[in-house]
């Protein structure tokens, strides 16, 4: 054998021993990483099985109040729909209305459409003695800490709808109520009246008050949506409902927005008192100071009634009424 016999073995000894290494290293990768991929695997399953169903997570977060989880769980299982006609749903302008009564019954209310079909509400479907305190934030008038500080003592969370306004000139507030485990919700930017907007205004009016509380606070907007002066159609809950938002109405309301003609205090304990009812939700402002000399005695009031304090999440685990 020669040089060149000798020098084409060697050749042919290496190329081979440089695909046996290459081989094997593919080998041992590919089961590492199949070991990897079923460990993870099995590792979802066993905290699949630890948290149990999304239903079940819902429950668990609503009774401890981790209303952070809830809105995060929210977004994460958000659902938008596009591509709808909206001239094909009525843009008639309705202002909400409902009907009092004082047997402590759930209130009536307007009787034009079914609002639940568009994931609208304005009580929460339970029959025990419970409230799902609501305030309505268009701007700030030195009393909403207050308001906080008592809610805080009194251990009740409520739900904040707020304006983009209300969020720019109150980011440490806003921040609060996120930290003491309150909802802080969707008022839009501008407040206007949504029927008299087109279908990509209203978009706007929702999407970027919401975009801007999460570029603001850092925080995300809890999913729920109060129209303007209640003022609605059934082309703005449609859309609304498209975008992943729950409308929120109310069962229970007073005078109490005019800064400038305010009821008593007295007057908010009393109506309070005669038109409580399980699963009401009262419509609140935070510019108002009858609401923030009463507000600590309307609570003291229904805890006495046998009340607790409950989340609009509820709705998400009993949506039907």
């Amino acid at each position: 054998m020669n040089r060149t016999d000798n020098g084409k073995i060697i050749y042919i000894v290496g190329i081979a021993g440089i695909f046996l290494v290459v081989g094997l290293l593919t080998f041992l990768y590919m089961k590492n990483r199949n070991d990897n991929t079923n460990t993870t695997n099995a590792d979802r399953e066993k905290v699949s099985a630890e948290e149990g169903t999304t239903e079940d997570m819902w429950l668990k977060n609503l009774e401890e109040n981790n209303t952070l989880e809830l809105s995060r769980m929210s977004h994460e299982n958000r659902q938008t729909v596009t591509g709808t006609d909206y001239e094909a749903f009525d843009n008639k302008l309705c202002a909400w209305w409902f009907k009092r009564n004082d047997n402590h019954e759930k209130s009536g209310c307007q009787e034009d459409f079914d609002i639940v079909q568009y994931d609208a509400y304005y009580t929460v479907p339970v029959s025990e003695k419970r409230m799902f305190i609501t305030f309505d934030c268009g701007y700030e008038n030195g009393f909403t800490a207050d308001i906080l500080n008592v809610l805080k003592r009194e251990n009740v969370t409520a739900a904040f709808f707020v304006t983009q306004t209300f969020i720019r000139d109150n980011i440490d507030l806003v921040k609060r109520m996120k930290e003491e485990g309150h909802l802080v919700c969707n008022h839009t930017v501008t407040h206007p009246s949504m029927p008299s907007k087109s279908v990509s205004e209203q978009k706007e009016e929702i999407l970027k008050c919401e975009n801007y509380m999460k570029e603001a606070t850092g925080y995300d907007m809890d999913l729920f949506f109060r129209p303007p002066k209640g003022e609605y159609s059934e082309r703005t809950l449609r859309l609304a409902k498209n975008l992943g938002y729950t409308t929120i109405f109310w069962s229970m309301a007073y005078l109490d927005y005019d800064v400038n003609n305010q009821p008593s205090a007295e007057h908010v304990v009393e109506h309070f008192s005669k038109y409580h009812h399980p699963g009401a939700i009262p419509l609140i402002h935070n510019v108002s100071k009858a609401n923030h000399d009463a507000i600590g005695r309307v609570i003291e009031l229904l805890k006495k009634e046998g009340y607790s304090f409950g989340s609009l999440y509820e709705l998400k685990t009993n949506p039907c009424q």
